[in-house]
Protein backbone atom coordinates (compact mmCIF):
# COMPACT_ATOMS: atom_id res chain seq x y z
CA UNK A 1 0.00 0.00 0.00
CA UNK A 2 1.49 3.35 -0.77
CA UNK A 3 2.06 5.93 1.43
CA UNK A 4 -1.00 8.37 0.22
CA UNK A 5 -3.05 5.87 1.17
CA UNK A 6 -1.85 4.71 4.25
CA UNK A 7 -1.52 8.73 6.25
CA UNK A 8 -5.45 9.48 5.36
CA UNK A 9 -6.45 6.05 7.09
CA UNK A 10 -4.21 6.74 10.45
CA UNK A 11 -5.75 10.24 10.63
CA UNK A 12 -9.01 8.83 10.77
CA UNK A 13 -8.53 6.36 13.11
CA UNK A 14 -6.94 9.02 15.43
CA UNK A 15 -9.77 11.53 15.01
CA UNK A 16 -12.43 8.59 15.42
CA UNK A 17 -10.34 7.41 18.75
CA UNK A 18 -10.12 11.13 20.11
CA UNK A 19 -13.72 11.57 19.53
CA UNK A 20 -14.90 8.29 21.71
CA UNK A 21 -12.95 9.22 24.44
CA UNK A 22 -14.41 12.33 24.76
CA UNK A 23 -17.92 11.25 24.75
CA UNK A 24 -17.02 8.61 27.07
CA UNK A 25 -15.83 11.28 29.25
CA UNK A 26 -18.71 13.31 28.80
CA UNK A 27 -21.34 11.29 28.94
CA UNK A 28 -20.25 8.20 30.91
CA UNK A 29 -17.17 8.47 32.73
CA UNK A 30 -18.33 11.34 35.23
CA UNK A 31 -21.55 9.44 36.05
CA UNK A 32 -22.80 10.25 39.53
CA UNK A 33 -23.79 7.49 41.92
CA UNK A 34 -26.52 7.54 44.12
CA UNK A 35 -27.44 5.16 46.73
CA UNK A 36 -29.23 4.79 49.89
CA UNK A 37 -27.93 3.79 53.47
CA UNK A 38 -28.88 2.07 56.37
CA UNK A 39 -27.17 4.26 58.59
CA UNK A 40 -27.90 7.98 58.66
CA UNK A 41 -26.10 8.53 55.26
CA UNK A 42 -22.83 7.40 56.11
CA UNK A 43 -20.08 5.46 53.72
CA UNK A 44 -18.65 2.22 56.09
CA UNK A 45 -14.97 2.02 55.95
CA UNK A 46 -15.74 -1.17 54.19
CA UNK A 47 -17.17 0.23 50.66
CA UNK A 48 -14.05 2.67 50.88
CA UNK A 49 -13.05 3.14 47.27
CA UNK A 50 -15.90 1.51 45.65
CA UNK A 51 -17.34 4.83 44.47
CA UNK A 52 -14.04 5.45 43.11
CA UNK A 53 -14.50 4.46 39.25
CA UNK A 54 -17.25 2.46 37.34
CA UNK A 55 -18.22 -0.76 39.30
CA UNK A 56 -16.41 -3.70 37.73
CA UNK A 57 -17.25 -5.63 34.28
CA UNK A 58 -19.98 -8.19 34.83
CA UNK A 59 -17.70 -10.89 35.02
CA UNK A 60 -15.98 -9.70 37.41
CA UNK A 61 -17.46 -9.37 40.87
CA UNK A 62 -14.38 -8.78 43.68
CA UNK A 63 -15.39 -5.59 44.64
CA UNK A 64 -18.67 -6.23 45.60
CA UNK A 65 -17.76 -8.88 47.54
CA UNK A 66 -15.30 -7.38 49.27
CA UNK A 67 -17.80 -4.75 50.29
CA UNK A 68 -20.16 -7.43 51.69
CA UNK A 69 -17.58 -10.03 53.71
CA UNK A 70 -16.70 -7.66 56.04
CA UNK A 71 -19.97 -6.92 56.92
CA UNK A 72 -21.69 -10.19 57.09
CA UNK A 73 -21.54 -12.44 60.22
CA UNK A 74 -21.37 -15.76 61.62
CA UNK A 75 -24.34 -16.31 63.61
CA UNK A 76 -24.02 -19.35 66.29
CA UNK A 77 -26.70 -20.26 68.93
CA UNK A 78 -27.26 -22.41 72.20
CA UNK A 79 -30.47 -23.20 73.12
CA UNK A 80 -31.84 -26.06 75.65
CA UNK A 81 -34.31 -28.27 74.82
CA UNK A 82 -35.84 -30.84 77.75
CA UNK A 83 -36.12 -34.29 76.37
CA UNK A 84 -39.74 -35.69 77.66
CA UNK A 85 -42.60 -38.34 77.21
CA UNK A 86 -44.79 -36.11 75.23
CA UNK A 87 -47.63 -36.88 78.08
CA UNK A 88 -49.20 -35.14 80.81
CA UNK A 89 -47.40 -35.67 83.87
CA UNK A 90 -49.53 -37.96 85.52
CA UNK A 91 -50.42 -40.58 82.44
CA UNK A 92 -52.64 -43.20 82.34
CA UNK A 93 -49.09 -45.58 82.80
CA UNK A 94 -49.49 -44.50 86.16
CA UNK A 95 -52.47 -46.60 87.01
CA UNK A 96 -51.29 -49.53 84.72
CA UNK A 97 -47.72 -49.56 86.83
CA UNK A 98 -48.17 -48.13 89.93
CA UNK A 99 -45.46 -45.23 89.23
CA UNK A 100 -45.32 -41.74 88.23
CA UNK A 101 -43.41 -41.68 84.74
CA UNK A 102 -41.28 -38.97 85.69
CA UNK A 103 -40.29 -40.58 88.42
CA UNK A 104 -39.09 -43.41 86.22
CA UNK A 105 -37.66 -42.05 83.19
CA UNK A 106 -37.20 -38.17 84.43
CA UNK A 107 -36.62 -35.75 81.27
CA UNK A 108 -32.97 -34.67 80.22
CA UNK A 109 -31.87 -31.07 79.29
CA UNK A 110 -29.94 -31.77 76.02
CA UNK A 111 -28.12 -28.72 74.29
CA UNK A 112 -28.78 -28.43 70.87
CA UNK A 113 -26.53 -25.91 68.49
CA UNK A 114 -27.47 -24.36 65.14
CA UNK A 115 -25.42 -21.94 63.58
CA UNK A 116 -26.59 -19.56 60.35
CA UNK A 117 -25.76 -15.84 58.88
CA UNK A 118 -26.50 -12.41 59.29
CA UNK A 119 -25.94 -9.01 57.61
CA UNK A 120 -24.82 -5.80 59.92
CA UNK A 121 -26.73 -2.95 59.05
CA UNK A 122 -25.20 -0.64 61.17
CA UNK A 123 -21.83 0.82 62.44
CA UNK A 124 -22.84 0.21 66.51
CA UNK A 125 -23.83 -3.24 66.02
CA UNK A 126 -27.67 -4.28 64.77
CA UNK A 127 -27.78 -7.29 62.68
CA UNK A 128 -30.38 -8.55 60.52
CA UNK A 129 -30.82 -11.99 60.35
CA UNK A 130 -33.79 -15.08 59.45
CA UNK A 131 -35.97 -16.23 63.18
CA UNK A 132 -35.74 -19.71 62.52
CA UNK A 133 -31.27 -18.66 63.22
CA UNK A 134 -32.08 -17.30 66.11
CA UNK A 135 -35.66 -18.77 67.39
CA UNK A 136 -35.58 -20.18 70.69
CA UNK A 137 -32.18 -19.85 71.27
CA UNK A 138 -30.75 -19.04 74.96
CA UNK A 139 -27.64 -17.93 73.96
CA UNK A 140 -26.45 -16.31 70.61
CA UNK A 141 -22.67 -15.61 69.13
CA UNK A 142 -21.68 -13.57 66.45
CA UNK A 143 -18.11 -14.24 64.50
CA UNK A 144 -17.23 -11.30 62.68
CA UNK A 145 -14.57 -12.34 59.30
CA UNK A 146 -11.63 -10.86 60.85
CA UNK A 147 -12.45 -13.68 64.14
CA UNK A 148 -13.56 -11.32 66.60
CA UNK A 149 -16.66 -12.65 68.77
CA UNK A 150 -19.45 -10.72 70.40
CA UNK A 151 -22.40 -12.35 72.42
CA UNK A 152 -25.59 -11.19 70.61
CA UNK A 153 -29.12 -10.00 72.07
CA UNK A 154 -32.44 -10.45 70.30
CA UNK A 155 -34.28 -7.02 69.98
CA UNK A 156 -37.12 -8.40 67.83
CA UNK A 157 -38.03 -11.22 65.73
CA UNK A 158 -41.06 -11.33 63.22
CA UNK A 159 -42.06 -15.05 62.22
CA UNK A 160 -44.59 -13.87 59.20
CA UNK A 161 -41.62 -12.72 57.33
CA UNK A 162 -38.99 -14.62 59.03
CA UNK A 163 -36.99 -12.15 60.33
CA UNK A 164 -34.82 -10.91 63.77
CA UNK A 165 -32.91 -8.39 64.63
CA UNK A 166 -30.02 -8.48 67.16
CA UNK A 167 -27.50 -6.19 68.81
CA UNK A 168 -23.91 -6.63 69.49
CA UNK A 169 -22.23 -4.26 71.53
CA UNK A 170 -19.54 -2.52 69.35
CA UNK A 171 -18.82 0.57 67.56
CA UNK A 172 -17.46 1.68 64.26
CA UNK A 173 -18.53 -1.33 62.49
CA UNK A 174 -18.86 -2.08 58.76
CA UNK A 175 -22.33 -2.62 57.39
CA UNK A 176 -23.95 -2.72 54.26
CA UNK A 177 -26.07 -0.38 52.42
CA UNK A 178 -29.24 -1.06 51.69
CA UNK A 179 -30.78 -1.40 48.02
CA UNK A 180 -34.22 -1.47 46.48
CA UNK A 181 -35.04 -4.35 45.64
CA UNK A 182 -38.03 -2.68 43.54
CA UNK A 183 -35.34 -2.35 40.91
CA UNK A 184 -34.13 -5.67 40.94
CA UNK A 185 -34.48 -7.06 37.40
CA UNK A 186 -34.80 -11.09 36.38
CA UNK A 187 -31.56 -12.09 34.85
CA UNK A 188 -29.55 -9.34 36.77
CA UNK A 189 -25.63 -10.59 38.64
CA UNK A 190 -26.42 -11.13 42.23
CA UNK A 191 -23.40 -12.55 44.90
CA UNK A 192 -25.11 -14.67 48.11
CA UNK A 193 -22.96 -14.37 51.18
CA UNK A 194 -22.90 -16.53 54.30
CA UNK A 195 -21.19 -19.37 56.13
CA UNK A 196 -22.71 -22.57 54.85
CA UNK A 197 -22.12 -25.86 56.23
CA UNK A 198 -19.88 -23.84 58.98
CA UNK A 199 -17.34 -22.84 56.43
CA UNK A 200 -15.40 -19.40 56.75
CA UNK A 201 -16.80 -16.86 54.52
CA UNK A 202 -18.32 -18.03 51.43
CA UNK A 203 -19.52 -16.49 48.06
CA UNK A 204 -22.01 -17.69 45.51
CA UNK A 205 -22.77 -15.98 42.29
CA UNK A 206 -25.83 -16.52 40.22
CA UNK A 207 -28.55 -14.53 38.67
CA UNK A 208 -31.99 -13.64 39.76
CA UNK A 209 -34.41 -16.10 38.36
CA UNK A 210 -37.91 -15.08 39.11
CA UNK A 211 -39.24 -11.96 41.36
CA UNK A 212 -42.61 -12.66 44.08
CA UNK A 213 -42.46 -16.12 44.78
CA UNK A 214 -44.96 -17.47 46.95
CA UNK A 215 -43.41 -21.32 49.06
CA UNK A 216 -45.82 -21.38 52.23
CA UNK A 217 -42.64 -22.22 54.41
CA UNK A 218 -43.39 -19.51 56.71
CA UNK A 219 -46.87 -21.05 57.83
CA UNK A 220 -44.25 -23.45 59.70
CA UNK A 221 -43.73 -20.59 62.18
CA UNK A 222 -46.95 -18.09 61.79
CA UNK A 223 -50.53 -18.22 61.03
CA UNK A 224 -49.87 -15.12 59.08
CA UNK A 225 -47.49 -16.21 56.77
CA UNK A 226 -45.82 -12.96 54.12
CA UNK A 227 -43.80 -13.96 51.40
CA UNK A 228 -42.57 -12.65 48.11
CA UNK A 229 -39.29 -14.15 47.18
CA UNK A 230 -36.72 -12.85 45.12
CA UNK A 231 -35.83 -16.30 43.71
CA UNK A 232 -32.20 -17.06 42.58
CA UNK A 233 -29.68 -19.69 41.73
CA UNK A 234 -26.84 -18.38 43.56
CA UNK A 235 -25.57 -21.42 45.39
CA UNK A 236 -26.84 -21.43 49.06
CA UNK A 237 -26.52 -24.40 52.00
CA UNK A 238 -27.67 -24.77 55.31
CA UNK A 239 -25.93 -21.94 57.58
CA UNK A 240 -26.49 -19.02 54.53
CA UNK A 241 -29.80 -18.32 55.99
CA UNK A 242 -29.65 -14.66 57.39
CA UNK A 243 -27.04 -13.59 55.51
CA UNK A 244 -27.37 -11.21 52.44
CA UNK A 245 -27.69 -11.25 49.10
CA UNK A 246 -26.07 -8.31 47.23
CA UNK A 247 -25.92 -6.92 44.02
CA UNK A 248 -22.37 -6.22 41.27
CA UNK A 249 -23.10 -2.21 42.69
CA UNK A 250 -22.39 -3.72 46.49
CA UNK A 251 -26.04 -2.74 47.54
CA UNK A 252 -27.70 -5.57 50.02
CA UNK A 253 -31.09 -6.38 48.09
CA UNK A 254 -32.28 -9.12 50.33
CA UNK A 255 -31.78 -11.71 53.37
CA UNK A 256 -31.40 -15.69 52.26
CA UNK A 257 -34.02 -17.54 54.14
CA UNK A 258 -34.60 -20.60 52.30
CA UNK A 259 -33.60 -23.35 49.26
CA UNK A 260 -35.96 -25.12 47.04
CA UNK A 261 -34.35 -29.11 47.48
CA UNK A 262 -35.52 -32.52 47.51
CA UNK A 263 -32.37 -33.58 50.16
CA UNK A 264 -32.00 -30.44 52.21
CA UNK A 265 -28.73 -28.84 50.52
CA UNK A 266 -28.42 -26.44 47.44
CA UNK A 267 -30.28 -28.47 44.22
CA UNK A 268 -30.68 -25.21 42.13
CA UNK A 269 -32.78 -22.77 43.50
CA UNK A 270 -32.86 -20.18 46.65
CA UNK A 271 -35.14 -17.91 47.75
CA UNK A 272 -34.56 -14.11 49.64
CA UNK A 273 -36.49 -11.79 51.16
CA UNK A 274 -36.76 -8.59 49.26
CA UNK A 275 -34.98 -5.68 51.27
CA UNK A 276 -37.78 -2.83 50.70
CA UNK A 277 -39.48 -5.43 53.22
CA UNK A 278 -36.59 -5.96 55.07
CA UNK A 279 -36.13 -2.49 56.29
CA UNK A 280 -39.38 -1.74 56.90
CA UNK A 281 -39.91 -4.87 59.14
CA UNK A 282 -36.11 -3.91 60.90
CA UNK A 283 -37.81 -0.53 61.78
CA UNK A 284 -40.57 -1.76 62.93
CA UNK A 285 -38.95 -4.12 65.44
CA UNK A 286 -36.59 -1.36 66.67
CA UNK A 287 -38.50 0.92 67.14
CA UNK A 288 -41.95 -0.91 68.54
CA UNK A 289 -41.16 -3.98 68.66
CA UNK A 290 -43.52 -5.55 66.76
CA UNK A 291 -44.36 -5.48 62.98
CA UNK A 292 -47.03 -2.70 62.34
CA UNK A 293 -48.89 -4.79 60.09
CA UNK A 294 -50.85 -2.96 57.14
CA UNK A 295 -53.86 -4.67 55.54
CA UNK A 296 -55.41 -3.90 52.53
CA UNK A 297 -58.81 -5.43 53.88
CA UNK A 298 -59.89 -7.27 50.20
CA UNK A 299 -59.92 -11.23 49.80
CA UNK A 300 -58.00 -11.99 46.18
CA UNK A 301 -57.96 -15.47 44.17
CA UNK A 302 -54.65 -16.91 44.60
CA UNK A 303 -52.32 -17.43 41.50
CA UNK A 304 -52.29 -20.88 41.29
CA UNK A 305 -55.77 -21.78 40.87
CA UNK A 306 -56.81 -23.82 37.47
CA UNK A 307 -58.91 -22.13 35.07
CA UNK A 308 -61.67 -25.11 35.65
CA UNK A 309 -61.83 -23.75 39.45
CA UNK A 310 -62.00 -19.68 38.02
CA UNK A 311 -64.39 -20.72 36.09
CA UNK A 312 -66.52 -22.89 39.20
CA UNK A 313 -66.03 -19.77 41.22
CA UNK A 314 -66.94 -17.24 38.82
CA UNK A 315 -63.26 -15.59 39.09
CA UNK A 316 -62.61 -13.57 35.93
CA UNK A 317 -59.16 -13.45 33.95
CA UNK A 318 -57.12 -10.18 33.28
CA UNK A 319 -54.74 -8.77 34.35
CA UNK A 320 -54.02 -7.54 37.96
CA UNK A 321 -54.85 -9.40 41.30
CA UNK A 322 -58.47 -9.96 41.08
CA UNK A 323 -60.93 -9.00 44.39
CA UNK A 324 -62.81 -11.82 45.14
CA UNK A 325 -64.31 -9.80 48.26
CA UNK A 326 -63.83 -6.61 50.22
CA UNK A 327 -63.71 -6.70 54.05
CA UNK A 328 -66.65 -5.00 55.61
CA UNK A 329 -65.41 -1.61 57.33
CA UNK A 330 -61.91 -2.55 55.89
CA UNK A 331 -59.49 0.17 53.89
CA UNK A 332 -60.49 -0.97 50.44
CA UNK A 333 -63.99 -1.27 50.65
CA UNK A 334 -64.04 2.73 51.83
CA UNK A 335 -61.92 3.92 49.40
CA UNK A 336 -64.71 2.03 46.82
CA UNK A 337 -62.91 -0.90 45.72
CA UNK A 338 -65.49 -3.80 45.10
CA UNK A 339 -65.66 -7.21 44.10
CA UNK A 340 -64.60 -7.97 40.97
CA UNK A 341 -62.14 -5.46 40.40
CA UNK A 342 -58.26 -5.98 39.13
CA UNK A 343 -55.67 -4.31 41.32
CA UNK A 344 -53.03 -3.48 38.95
CA UNK A 345 -51.15 -1.15 40.65
CA UNK A 346 -49.99 0.15 44.19
CA UNK A 347 -48.00 3.81 44.30
CA UNK A 348 -47.73 3.05 40.49
CA UNK A 349 -45.84 -0.17 41.12
CA UNK A 350 -47.59 -2.64 38.88
CA UNK A 351 -48.61 -5.63 40.56
CA UNK A 352 -49.30 -8.80 38.33
CA UNK A 353 -50.16 -11.43 41.27
CA UNK A 354 -50.81 -11.89 44.58
CA UNK A 355 -47.33 -12.07 45.93
CA UNK A 356 -46.39 -9.16 44.53
CA UNK A 357 -49.24 -6.92 45.70
CA UNK A 358 -48.48 -8.88 49.55
CA UNK A 359 -44.88 -7.90 48.94
CA UNK A 360 -45.44 -3.84 47.93
CA UNK A 361 -48.51 -4.10 51.11
CA UNK A 362 -45.65 -5.17 53.63
CA UNK A 363 -43.72 -2.11 53.06
CA UNK A 364 -46.09 0.14 54.34
CA UNK A 365 -47.68 0.64 57.93
CA UNK A 366 -51.20 1.07 59.13
CA UNK A 367 -51.98 5.21 58.68
CA UNK A 368 -49.97 4.84 55.42
CA UNK A 369 -51.45 6.39 52.16
CA UNK A 370 -51.04 4.69 49.04
CA UNK A 371 -52.54 4.85 45.41
CA UNK A 372 -54.59 1.75 44.39
CA UNK A 373 -54.91 1.37 40.59
CA UNK A 374 -57.28 -1.06 39.85
CA UNK A 375 -59.61 -2.00 36.55
CA UNK A 376 -63.07 -2.13 36.56
CA UNK A 377 -65.37 -3.04 33.77
CA UNK A 378 -62.36 -2.19 31.24
CA UNK A 379 -61.69 1.44 32.95
CA UNK A 380 -58.63 1.82 34.43
CA UNK A 381 -59.76 3.93 38.41
CA UNK A 382 -57.06 5.27 41.59
CA UNK A 383 -57.84 5.50 44.37
CA UNK A 384 -56.75 6.95 47.50
CA UNK A 385 -56.59 3.96 50.39
CA UNK A 386 -55.49 4.67 54.27
CA UNK A 387 -54.13 1.34 54.74
CA UNK A 388 -55.05 -0.22 58.61
CA UNK A 389 -54.30 -2.83 60.76
CA UNK A 390 -55.74 -6.49 61.89
CA UNK A 391 -58.79 -4.30 64.21
CA UNK A 392 -59.56 -2.21 61.51
CA UNK A 393 -58.12 0.93 62.72
CA UNK A 394 -54.89 2.73 61.71
CA UNK A 395 -53.41 3.16 65.68
CA UNK A 396 -49.78 1.58 66.65
CA UNK A 397 -50.09 -2.34 67.81
CA UNK A 398 -48.12 -2.65 70.61
CA UNK A 399 -46.30 -6.06 71.21
CA UNK A 400 -48.12 -8.71 73.68
CA UNK A 401 -46.89 -11.33 76.41
CA UNK A 402 -49.60 -13.32 74.51
CA UNK A 403 -48.45 -13.14 71.14
CA UNK A 404 -44.73 -14.60 72.43
CA UNK A 405 -46.40 -17.29 73.91
CA UNK A 406 -47.56 -19.66 70.69
CA UNK A 407 -50.50 -20.83 71.85
CA UNK A 408 -54.39 -20.54 71.13
CA UNK A 409 -56.05 -20.06 74.50
CA UNK A 410 -59.84 -19.76 76.10
CA UNK A 411 -61.48 -19.38 78.74
CA UNK A 412 -62.94 -22.38 79.36
CA UNK A 413 -66.78 -22.96 79.41
CA UNK A 414 -68.60 -23.56 82.87
CA UNK A 415 -69.48 -27.02 82.35
CA UNK A 416 -65.97 -28.42 82.12
CA UNK A 417 -64.82 -26.18 84.96
CA UNK A 418 -67.77 -27.79 87.07
CA UNK A 419 -66.40 -31.02 86.18
CA UNK A 420 -62.79 -30.19 87.13
CA UNK A 421 -64.40 -28.97 90.00
CA UNK A 422 -62.62 -25.43 89.73
CA UNK A 423 -64.59 -22.19 89.47
CA UNK A 424 -62.74 -21.02 86.02
CA UNK A 425 -59.36 -20.96 83.98
CA UNK A 426 -58.15 -20.60 80.87
CA UNK A 427 -57.37 -23.41 78.19
CA UNK A 428 -54.77 -24.41 76.19
CA UNK A 429 -56.49 -25.22 72.76
CA UNK A 430 -53.37 -25.49 70.46
CA UNK A 431 -49.87 -24.68 70.68
CA UNK A 432 -47.41 -23.65 67.76
CA UNK A 433 -44.47 -25.06 67.55
CA UNK A 434 -42.54 -21.92 67.68
CA UNK A 435 -43.84 -20.25 71.32
CA UNK A 436 -42.67 -19.91 74.27
CA UNK A 437 -45.18 -22.92 75.44
CA UNK A 438 -44.04 -24.78 72.70
CA UNK A 439 -40.27 -24.99 74.86
CA UNK A 440 -41.99 -26.45 77.77
CA UNK A 441 -43.62 -29.95 78.33
CA UNK A 442 -47.20 -28.26 78.13
CA UNK A 443 -49.36 -29.86 76.06
CA UNK A 444 -52.97 -29.15 74.37
CA UNK A 445 -55.64 -29.33 76.80
CA UNK A 446 -53.74 -27.72 79.90
CA UNK A 447 -56.15 -25.63 82.18
CA UNK A 448 -54.23 -22.52 83.67
CA UNK A 449 -55.36 -21.88 87.10
CA UNK A 450 -52.57 -19.49 88.39
CA UNK A 451 -49.88 -17.02 87.30
CA UNK A 452 -47.10 -16.60 89.77
CA UNK A 453 -49.27 -18.57 92.43
CA UNK A 454 -52.18 -14.94 91.40
CA UNK A 455 -55.88 -16.80 90.29
CA UNK A 456 -56.60 -16.81 86.77
CA UNK A 457 -60.08 -17.60 85.93
CA UNK A 458 -60.40 -15.56 82.07
CA UNK A 459 -58.56 -14.86 79.17
CA UNK A 460 -58.41 -10.99 80.42
CA UNK A 461 -57.39 -11.88 83.91
CA UNK A 462 -54.39 -14.25 82.48
CA UNK A 463 -53.36 -11.51 80.42
CA UNK A 464 -53.26 -9.06 83.02
CA UNK A 465 -51.31 -11.37 85.78
CA UNK A 466 -49.03 -12.19 82.59
CA UNK A 467 -48.17 -8.41 82.00
CA UNK A 468 -47.62 -8.04 85.40
CA UNK A 469 -45.18 -11.10 85.82
CA UNK A 470 -41.84 -9.90 84.51
CA UNK A 471 -39.59 -12.59 82.78
CA UNK A 472 -39.73 -14.96 85.46
CA UNK A 473 -43.32 -16.93 85.29
CA UNK A 474 -44.65 -20.35 86.43
CA UNK A 475 -48.06 -21.34 85.31
CA UNK A 476 -50.12 -23.70 87.94
CA UNK A 477 -52.72 -26.00 86.53
CA UNK A 478 -54.76 -29.11 85.63
CA UNK A 479 -55.32 -31.48 82.98
CA UNK A 480 -59.02 -32.75 82.43
CA UNK A 481 -59.26 -36.38 83.24
CA UNK A 482 -55.91 -36.67 84.75
CA UNK A 483 -55.15 -35.66 88.72
CA UNK A 484 -53.17 -33.42 90.29
CA UNK A 485 -51.72 -30.23 90.06
CA UNK A 486 -49.01 -29.74 87.12
CA UNK A 487 -46.44 -26.75 87.17
CA UNK A 488 -44.61 -24.98 84.31
CA UNK A 489 -41.77 -22.42 84.85
CA UNK A 490 -40.58 -20.22 81.89
CA UNK A 491 -38.73 -17.32 80.71
CA UNK A 492 -40.02 -14.34 79.34
CA UNK A 493 -37.83 -12.26 77.07
CA UNK A 494 -38.09 -8.50 77.45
Amino acid sequence: MKLQQIVPIILVSAVTSVGSMWAYNKYVGKETYIYSNSDSNRIPSNYAGFFDGAPGAPSDFSEAAGTAIPATVHIKTKATRTASNNLPKRSPLFDLFGFDWDEGMAPRSQPQMASGSGAIISEDGFIVTNNHVVDGADEITVTMSDKKTFKARLIGSDPSSDLAVLKIEAKGLPFLLYGNSDDVKVGQWVLAIGYPLNLETTVTAGIVSAKSRTLEINRRQSRTPIESFIQTDAAVNPGNSGGPLVNTAGHMIGINSAIASPTGSYAGYSFTIPVNMVKKIVADLMKFGTVQRAYLGINYAPDNLSEEVKKQEGIKVGDGVYVMDVTKDGAAAASGIKKGDFITRINNVPVKSGAEMVGQIATYRPGDKVKIGYRREGKELVSEVTLRNSSGTTEIVKTSVLDKLGADLATIDTKLAKEMGIRGGVIVKSIDENGIFSKTRMEEGFVIMKVNGRDVTTVEQFRSEMEKAGTSVTLDGMYPGYEGVFRYPMKIAE
